[in-house]
């Protein structure tokens, strides 16, 4: 075993990371449009089942439900999806996923609107949920692939949260104005196709997709631990969690809401403010050149989360709604920018797709724990009683996060360790 230690970064690192340096890399354009093309229709998916389900049933409880299923459905499946896109490259994955996700959507569509019983739209929710397209991880990754090593990491992850946050300023919108002006059905209907086409567009880019591991032989892959097995991946992921349920029960109780007071076209505004604080939030963090610890910036950030959703149940009136909901979504992009951030220190290349469908997939488990149990509240409480939700999740995330902070320092940067003969890449020593 040979070991090489590195002592100083690119002269570049001195200057200020910026979007320009950003966008300015080689190939980045070429995934980068169709890649928000293709995350698009996941920003519209959880809304437009809520509402299609809900017109069809009247119950924001199975609708919920449903939603719910498809969001643990992704969640369960998406680390898996990421780990073959890790071993057989991105294109193998996503051209059949997106062909199974519209016909899946499809099918859960029609048998709303022929008034199928509950189990049969929780047996369609299935399949459409675990076949969304990870694209959000897989553009990080290509930043990986692209970056590696250089301090415009944290530029390209705040880029792709503020990315992520403009489809969900968008998606509600439109999925809102889809089923309330046009057809309950129209939501989801335009999610399947628009994943479809996004989906072959962003697969149809070979050449800016990691390269599949492989031995000096060029046949047999190179094998890398599961990313599950990194401590510091796991607090990640229960942090994620806690962020999924803020996303979670905004959508129903914003929904409830707005049916509540005779306006439900309002909901995808009150929504769009809540994700454009975390867009201009996010855009912030990624202008800023941090000299604090991304492990002390999460801590601070999630607490200021926590902080800000305990307030949502105590609102109102729209305005002061809307305003909260805009503090909420200022507080989040912080919070994803670090999670998102730490990967690059806690995970070595091989894995780091994996590693982040997991944190997308804990995002869309705890945001489908939350639509479930935020739509009981909405059913069984008092309107507004499922924004007790994304308090309740944060708290308990928050607490997790402390006691288990040690476990986010990750290796050090200087050192690295080559393996083998020279046909493999240096990796981070654990």
């Amino acid at each position: 075993m040979a070991s090489t230690v590195t002592t100083s970064k690119d002269s570049a690192a001195t200057s200020r990371p910026g979007y320009g340096r950003l966008l300015r890399t080689r190939g980045a354009w070429t995934f980068l449009l169709p890649g928000f093309a293709a995350r698009q229709p996941f920003a519209m998916l959880t809304l437009s089942i809520v509402l299609l389900v809900q017109h069809t049933t009247g119950s924001y409880g199975a609708a919920g439900a449903v939603a719910a299923v498809t969001g643990v459905s992704m969640a369960l499946f998406a680390p898996y999806t990421g780990r073959l896109a890790d071993r057989h490259g991105q294109r193998a994955v996503l051209v059949p996923g997106v062909l199974v996700h519209a016909a899946a959507g499809l099918a859960l569509t029609a048998l709303a609107l022929n008034g199928a019983p509950l189990w049969a739209l929780f047996a369609a929710a299935v399949p459409t949920g675990a076949s969304v397209p990870q694209v959000g991880p897989m553009v990080r990754a290509r930043w990986g692939v692209r970056l590696k090593g250089s301090p415009l990491m944290a530029t390209a992850a705040a880029f792709e949260s503020v990315t992520d946050e403009f489809t969900f300023v968008v998606g509600p919108l439109l999925a809102t104005a889809l089923c309330t002006t046009v057809d309950p059905s129209a939501g989801l209907v335009t999610e399947a196709a628009l994943t479809l086409v996004g989906g072959l567009l962003f697969a149809a880019q070979k050449g800016t997709q990691p390269p599949v591991a492989t031995t000096a032989d060029g046949h047999t892959r190179v094998r890398h631990a599961s990313a599950l097995r990194m401590p510091g991946v796991r607090v990640l992921i229960v942090t994620f969690l806690g962020i999924g349920s803020v996303f979670g029960g905004m959508q129903v109780s914003l929904a409830a809401y707005t049916e509540s007071i005779g306006e439900p076209g309002l909901n995808g505004v009150l929504y769009g403010v809540f994700a454009a604080g975390n867009m201009l939030a996010g855009l912030a963090c990624g202008a800023i050149a941090w000299k604090v610890a991304p492990q002390r910036r999460l801590i601070v950030a999630y607490a200021a989360l926590a902080l800000a959703a305990s307030a949502l149940w105590t609102a109102d009136s729209s305005l002061l709604l809307g305003a909260l909901g805009l503090l909420v979504g200022m507080c989040i992009a912080p919070a994803l920018i670090t999670g998102y951030t730490l990967v690059e220190s806690l995970v070595p290349a091989g894995a780091r797709t994996e590693a982040f469908t997991w944190l997308t997939g804990a995002v869309a488990l705890g945001q489908a724990a939350a639509v479930t149990v935020a739509g009981q509240f909405e059913d069984r409480l008092w309107d507004g009683a499922g924004f007790l939700v994304p308090m309740g999740g944060t708290l308990l995330a928050l607490a997790t996060l402390l006691a288990l902070r040690s476990r986010l320092a990750g290796a050090p940067r200087g050192r690295t360790v080559a393996r083998g003969m020279g046909h493999r890449e240096p990796v981070a020593v654990d």
